[in-house]
C-alpha cells in the first residue's frame, strides 16, 4: 500500500509492503491530523495555542504535549541549549521535534500492526524500515538546497531515520539560542541519520542552529551520522555518513 496526502501542511507519504488491513493507510493518516491538531501553532483552537495564550496551564496539557516538552527539554540539556522551544518572546513553539516525534510514532502503529517493511516520510524526514518492494534497503534521496529538483546523494536505510533541517525551504525559521538575532547564512541545509527519525529530527535541528561548528556535534554522536551543505554549496559529511551512500 502507497499513499500520499497533504498534512501539518506537507506531503506525508507512507509506503507499506506488507499485507496488512486496509484501514491501516488511513488510521495513519488520521493520526498526522491529530497531532496537527494539537501541535499547530497555525490554528487558535490547538493546544499549543490555547497553551501560549494562557488558557491552558502546564498540568492541565495533554499526555503527548508533556511528552513533546519533556522531549525538547532532554534535547535542549544535550545540545548545550542550541535546541530550545522557548522563543525570545515567551511563546512556545515545539516544531523542531514535532515532526520527528509523529512520524516515529506513525511508525510504531504501523509495526504494532504487523507490518516490517514500510517507510513514513513526512516532509523529507522519513522512519525507513525492513526492506522496500525489491527486497532491498530503502533508497532515500537528499534535495540540494539550491534546486529542489536536484538529489544531491542518496542513501541506503533498514531500521533507521533520516531528517534535514535547512533554510532553503522554510527561510530562516531556525535560530541560535544564544544568539537569537542574528540569522544563520553560513550553512543552508544539514541531514542527519540516526536509530530513528526522532533522534535524527531533534538533533538536525539542534545541529543546524550551530551553524558549520554543527557537523562536529553530530560527528561526536555515537550512532549518528550527518551531511552538511554549507552557502557556498561545499559539503562536509561525518566519518561515518559514507557507508550509507549509494550515489
Amino acid at each position: 500500500m502507497h499513499d500520499m496526502r497533504i498534512v501539518m501542511g506537507m506531503p506525508v507519504t507512507v509506503d507499506i509492503v506488507d499485507a496488512v488491513g486496509p484501514s491501516l493507510i488511513d488510521d495513519i493518516f488520521d493520526y498526522f491530523h491529530g497531532v496537527d491538531q494539537r501541535f499547530s501553532l497555525y490554528k487558535d483552537d490547538s493546544e499549543i495555542s490555547a497553551f501560549n495564550l494562557g488558557e491552558v496551564r502546564v498540568h492541565e496539557l495533554s499526555h503527548d504535549m508533556k511528552e513533546v516538552f519533556s522531549l525538547a527539554e532532554i534535547t535542549k540539556d544535550q545540545s548545550h541549549g542550541f535546541f530550545d522551544m522557548r522563543k525570545a518572546d515567551g511563546q512556545v513553539d515545539p516544531s523542531g521535534i514535532v515532526k520527528g516525534w509523529a512520524i516515529r510514532n506513525a511508525a510504531h502503529i504501523i509495526a504494532a500492526r504487523g507490518a516490517k517493511n514500510f517507510y513514513v516520510d513526512a516532509g523529507g524526514d522519513i522512519q525507513a524500515e525492513g526492506k522496500n518492494a525489491d527486497g532491498e534497503n530503502w533508497r532515500v534521496g537528499i534535495r540540494s538546497p539550491f534546486n529542489d529538483q536536484d538529489v544531491i546523494k542518496v542513501v541506503s536505510l533498514s531500521g533507521q531515520g533520516i531528517a534535514t533541517s535547512g533554510t532553503y525551504v522554510r527561510g530562516q525559521h531556525i535560530y541560535n539560542p544564544h544568539a537569537a538575532s542574528k540569522e544563520i547564512t553560513d550553512i543552508v541545509s544539514l541531514s542527519v541519520i540516526g536509530p530513528d527519525v526522532l533522534e535524527a529530527d531533534r538533533f538536525a535541528t539542534a545541529a543546524f542552529a550551530m551553524g558549520q561548528d554543527g557537523i562536529y556535534f553530530i560527528e561526536e554522536k555515537l550512532g549518528f551520522e550527518g551531511y552538511m551543505v554549507n552557502a557556498k554549496g561545499i559539503a562536509t559529511m561525518t566519518t561515518g555518513f559514507g557507508a550509507y551512500v549509494i550515489s
